[in-house]
C-alpha cells in the first residue's frame, strides 16, 4: 500500500517524489508521471495509469542493456569502458534513429528502482569510468531515486546524462547534484530540418535553452589528471548528416560563439543509414546513404577555421552497424 511521505524522509528525498510504495519496491509512483510533461512534447499522458507517452513508455521502468561500452568519446569510455544503461523509448524519435530497436518502445525488461541502483553499483564494480544514462529523459524520477540510493551504498563514479538535447530546463533541474557530465546531441539548428526528421520544429530553441542549463549546472569541464576521464562538464555532440554539412557548420558556429572553450564539441561522422526505418519520399533520400569523407572534412575544416580547439573528431569507418550495441538485455 502506498502512502504520501511526510517529515524528514520526504525532505531528504527529492521533492519530485510524491508517493512511494514501501511494501513493494517494484512499484514506484512519481507525480511527474501523472499527466506527464517531463519532455518538451508535454503530451500529458497519464503514464501512472498505463497510458503511453510520446516516448512510447508508461511509468514502468524499462531497460534494454547495462554494460561496459567502449565506443564513446575517449574521455568517457577510456580504457575500462563507460557503464552504459540504455533506457527503452524516446521522446524525440528521429526518422533515422540509430537505436530504433529500443527508441520506439515495446522492448526491454521492467525493473525496480532498487534494481537500477544495483545495476549502477555492479557497473562500478566492473571498472566502469562512469554511469552513462542513455536516452534517460522520460525516466528522470526513477533515475534520481536510484542514483540517490546508489550513492548512499557507495557509488562514487560520475553520472553522464546522454541525451538527444530535446530537454526542458525544469526536468534538468531535478538532476542537480546527481549528474556530473552532460552529453547532449545538438541535432538541428533549422526548424524545417527538425520538423522533417523529428517532427519537432521547436528543437533548435529547446536545445539552445537546454545546453544553457547544462552549462550552468555542470560548469567548465574538468578531467582526471591520471586517466584523462572527464569528471564534470558538457560535451555537445553534432552528428553530421549526409547533405547537411552547412547545418552542422552553423551548429558548430553557434556553440563556439556562445560557449567558446567552456564546453567540448564532438563532431561525429558515424551516421549509419538503416534502410528498414527510413520513410518513403524524396525528402528522405539523403538519409539512405552514408556521410562521405569529403562532407566530413568540410565540417572539420570549418570548425578549425573558426578556432575550435576543444573538440573530438572521428577517424576511420565508424558508420557501420557493428558500432550499434546489441540490445540483448545484458546486465539487466
Amino acid at each position: 500500500m502506498c502512502r504520501e511521505e511526510t517529515g524528514v524522509f520526504a525532505a531528504l528525498t527529492a521533492m519530485w517524489i510524491r508517493y512511494f510504495c514501501m511494501a513493494d519496491s517494484n512499484i514506484f509512483v512519481a507525480k511527474e508521471y501523472e499527466n506527464c510533461r517531463l519532455c518538451p512534447r508535454e503530451c500529458n499522458a497519464r503514464r501512472t495509469e498505463g497510458a503511453l507517452g510520446v516516448c512510447s513508455e508508461s511509468s514502468r521502468l524499462m531497460v534494454t542493456r547495462a554494460a561496459l561500452h567502449m565506443w564513446e568519446e575517449p574521455c568517457i569510455s577510456g580504457a575500462n569502458g563507460s557503464g552504459a544503461v540504455f533506457f527503452a523509448g524516446c521522446p524525440l524519435k528521429c526518422v533515422f534513429c540509430q537505436n530504433y530497436e529500443i527508441s520506439r518502445g515495446k522492448y526491454g525488461k521492467e525493473i525496480s528502482v532498487d534494481r537500477l541502483a544495483e545495476i549502477f553499483l555492479e557497473l562500478q564494480d566492473k571498472g566502469a569510468n562512469n554511469i552513462n544514462l542513455v536516452t534517460p529523459t522520460h525516466y528522470v524520477p526513477h533515475i534520481v531515486a536510484a542514483a540517490t540510493r546508489a550513492r548512499e551504498k557507495g557509488l562514487k563514479i560520475p553520472f553522464v546524462y546522454n541525451t538527444s538535447g530535446y530537454e526542458k530546463a525544469e526536468t534538468l533541474e531535478q538532476l542537480r547534484g546527481i549528474v556530473d557530465v552532460f552529453l547532449p546531441d545538438f541535432k538541428y539548428i533549422s526548424s524545417d530540418t527538425a520538423a522533417l526528421f523529428s517532427k519537432a520544429p521547436d528543437y533548435p530553441e529547446v536545445a539552445m535553452k537546454a545546453v544553457d542549463k547544462m552549462v550552468e549546472m555542470a560548469g567548465v569541464a574538468s578531467f582526471d589528471d591520471t586517466t584523462g576521464i572527464i569528471k564534470k562538464g558538457v560535451i555537445v555532440r553534432i552528428l553530421v548528416l549526409p547533405a547537411h554539412t552547412n547545418e552542422a557548420i552553423k551548429i558548430i558556429r553557434y556553440l563556439h560563439d556562445r560557449y567558446a572553450d567552456n564546453i567540448y564539441l564532438s563532431i561525429m561522422s558515424q551516421y549509419t543509414p538503416l534502410s528498414a526505418i527510413i520513410q518513403d519520399g524524396a525528402e528522405y533520400d539523403c538519409l539512405r546513404r552514408s556521410l562521405t569523407k569529403r562532407e566530413y572534412d568540410k565540417v572539420i575544416n570549418a570548425a578549425l577555421d573558426m578556432g575550435v580547439t576543444n573538440a573530438f573528431f572521428q577517424e576511420g569507418e565508424v558508420n557501420k552497424e557493428s558500432f550499434i550495441p546489441p540490445f540483448d538485455l545484458e546486465g539487466v
